[in-house]
């Protein structure tokens, strides 16, 4: 595998107040994934669940691109190696799976599996000249990390189907049509508006209750609604128990910001 020099710097984090930014930063190779990058993306989301200074992520790239997918000298290797399990990266799944809300700030590529780690985030904003795109079929590999689960729940069957056997390229506009980004923006205000779209979930929402709608809507995904009812209903009730419950009424009645607790840590 290949591995940068400095491991630390090829994601770069900043505190923006509630908000952790991530900087995904090999610019040299339009910020292409391999096992370092992997281990300091992970390792800082680990972080940022743990600090209850931090109630939203947004995570973005540096220089042209967001992400180019998997970098090529470890395809390459993969393709070649005997040992596939020892040969290629294995990204996980974990980012999808981080209690608090997630968002992309799409600046340039995402492609494969930097189109997959943008679907990982809750919500995505992008540019009009951004291009995403799966990839997948045009290396000769398969829709991997789950994008054949992810995808379709996202925008539909048969859009899905069109990006990945295509492998083709859209852009901006086209992304937001087709629901694959939630907003376009002017590439000079990307990063602010998905910072403030954060700041905003930071002060205004309950990270209790963003953490378990999180889990409500990936769970119900695969349920039917009498069952998706019933649990609705269940933790309803424990949220009436839930001291941002009464925070959030008050702060409502009062006319005044809310003051809700921070995410306890598992």
């Amino acid at each position: 595998m290949t591995h940068d020099s400095s491991a630390n710097d090829t994601v770069l984090a900043e505190r923006r107040g509630p908000v952790l930014v991530l900087t995904l930063n090999r610019p040299d190779r339009l910020n292409a994934w391999n096992d370092d990058l992997e281990r300091r993306y992970f390792a800082l989301l680990y972080d940022a669940e743990a600090d209850q200074d931090v109630r939203a992520i947004v995570v973005t790239g540096a220089g042209r691109g967001f992400c180019a997918g998997a970098d090529m000298a470890d395809l390459q290797e993969a393709s070649t190696a005997d040992d596939l399990d020892a040969g290629r990266p294995r990204p996980r799944t974990f980012p999808l799976t981080v209690r608090k809300p997630m968002i992309a700030a799409i600046n340039g590529a995402a492609v494969g599996l930097g189109l997959v780690e943008a679907l990982y985030c809750d919500v995505r904003f992008t540019v009009p000249a951004a291009k995403l795109g799966t990839a997948f079929a045009r290396r000769g590999l398969i829709a991997e990390y789950g994008v054949s689960w992810l995808l379709p729940r996202l925008i539909g069957t048969g859009r899905a189907l069109d990006l990945l056997l295509s492998g083709r390229i859209v852009q901006g506009e086209e992304a937001l049509a087709l629901g694959l980004v939630n907003r376009v923006v002017d590439p000079g205000g990307l990063l602010d508006a998905a910072v403030g779209y954060a700041t905003e979930l930071a002060a205004s929402c309950s990270p209790a209750s963003m953490d378990v709608i999180k889990q409500q809507v990936h769970r119900d995904l695969d349920r039917g609604f009498a069952e998706a009812l019933t649990e609705a209903d269940a933790l309803m009730l424990a949220s009436f128990r839930h001291p941002d419950a009464a925070e959030g009424v008050a702060a409502y009645v009062e006319k005044r910001p809310p003051a809700f607790r921070p995410l306890n840590p598992e």
